[in-house]
């Protein structure tokens, strides 16, 4: 599978844009009680989503590795994996949003559809080509009863 950049690539790359939006535009910058452990809870949240699906990818023996989907050996519907097919990128725009509440500038929101759209194109309809083709008609009904994202 072709993709432009690895997923943590790109969420360092959203991430470094919420910051230098915070500094083009300091004066929006809020500072509220409680948000660097807004921040914290939010992040805790999205590793714990991250763990639970690492958990089963290596309880099924299948590849975490994004950029080649057409070695995964099973197709996990459960866990997290049915709440959402993609709960690892859903948990990455977690840890984008905690960032954007730590840094505590609303205009960096903007990279979230940013993020969103980028990972939604360039990577998560590639992987769903390959595992459609890998998998058939069982993926194509999963698709059908689980979302992208959430």
């Amino acid at each position: 599978m072709k993709t432009r950049l690895p997923p943590p690539v790109v969420l360092l790359i959203a991430g470094a844009g919420v910051w230098i939006i915070d500094r083009i535009f300091p004066a929006l910058r809020i500072d509220r009680e409680g948000q660097a452990a807004m921040a914290v809870v939010v992040a805790l949240i999205a590793v714990g989503i991250m763990l639970a699906a690492a958990v089963w990818f290596f309880r099924y023996q299948t590849t975490v590795n994004p950029l080649s989907p057409e070695r995964a050996s099973r197709l996990i519907t459960r866990g997290p994996f049915a709440l959402s097919r993609n709960p690892i990128y859903l948990a990455d725009a977690l840890l984008l949003v905690a960032w954007m509440v730590w840094v505590g500038n609303p205009a960096g929101i903007i990279m979230l559809p940013a993020f969103v759209l980028y990972l939604t194109h360039y990577q998560i309809r590639p992987e769903e080509q390959a595992l459609a083709s890998r998998f058939g008609e069982p993926y194509r009904a999963y698709c059908r009863r689980t979302r992208r994202w959430i």
